[in-house]
């Protein structure tokens, strides 16, 4: 995906992830709100009253018996209660919640599936890395550091013995492997042997873009120094093939193209329309024969 697709995606989903929650839990407070306790008027003048009756009763309880009744005769007022929320506006806010919450959990959703593909990404990124030991922190190596010492002073064989050597007790460092090859095919000028190299480098489970290079490069020696053009071409094929996607598949391409074969661009959705079916081809999936 591309970065600033991935970006605006990003922030399409957190606005539309505070839009969602801010409706949500303000219709969620209207729906389960409750009624508020009915507050009783202070009726004052039953207040005056009764102060007036401590005090009458203090003074003498002839006085106490008047006020008494004159309490009794005064009208009591009835406590009127609040009235209750409409119906009508409590189903609404339900409905508001219900709808505003699958809104947000379609959103969580997304997010998630956004932010599991980065970690998946970055992941396989990290651990490319560390096969392919690209911070170099595989030639802090006294070992390796030795053999390429050795192989600075010429002596191609012993250094490649000493990469072996050291590839055995690191395995997952390939791009020893890969400097093996190199010594042979550049220094020794052993096309062969480095041919057999990147064989048995392809045979491991490596990155697609690892492999498709390595693959590129060994198909370079086969239709170059060794003359195994139909070799070159089954393994271009294979790339694009099993890694189309990748940035060797479509060097690859290029190559069968000088060749006479077309190979179209890999694509998510196919290109037949419905109800048609694909023509016959003797040609591998996904490749097509070059227009004359």
């Amino acid at each position: 995906m591309n970065r600033r697709i991935k970006i605006g995606a990003y922030v399409v989903l957190l606005g539309l992830a505070v839009w969602f929650g801010y409706g949500f839990f303000k219709n969620l407070s209207a729906a389960t709100a409750k009624e508020s306790a009915p507050v009783e008027p202070t009726n004052q003048v039953s207040q005056i009253d009764t102060n007036q009756e401590q005090t009458v009763a203090v003074t003498n309880e002839a006085t106490n018996s008047v006020s008494t009744n004159v309490a009794a005769m005064k009208p009591k007022q009835t406590p009127t209660k609040p009235a209750a929320a409409p119906a009508q506006s409590r189903g609404q806010s339900t409905s508001a919640v219900l709808s505003y919450g699958a809104g947000l959990f379609a959103v969580i959703i997304c997010l998630g599936l956004l932010i599991a593909h980065d970690f998946s990404w970055f992941a396989a990124q990290r651990f490319e890395k560390f096969i392919f030991d690209e911070d170099l922190e595989g030639a802090k190596d006294p070992e390796y550091e030795e053999a390429e010492k050795v192989w600075a002073n010429g002596n191609f064989l012993e250094a490649i013995q000493l990469m072996r050597d050291h590839l055995k007790q690191h395995p997952r460092e390939q791009y020893v492997a890969i400097r093996i090859a190199e010594i042979y095919e550049n220094d020794l000028g052993n096309y062969l042997a480095a041919a057999l190299e990147y064989e048995e480098i392809l045979k491991k489970k490596l990155p697609s873009q690892r492999w498709g290079w390595a693959a590129i490069h060994l198909a370079n020696l086969y239709s170059g120094k060794l003359n195994r053009g139909q070799d070159a071409i089954a393994l271009l094929q294979r790339i694009v093939a099993e890694y189309g996607h990748t940035a060797a598949a479509k060097k690859a391409r290029e190559r069968l193209s000088a060749e006479g074969i077309t190979i179209p661009e890999p694509v998510t959705e196919s290109s037949t329309a419905p109800g048609e079916e694909s023509p016959p081809s003797n040609l591998p999936p996904g490749f097509t024969r070059k227009k004359s």
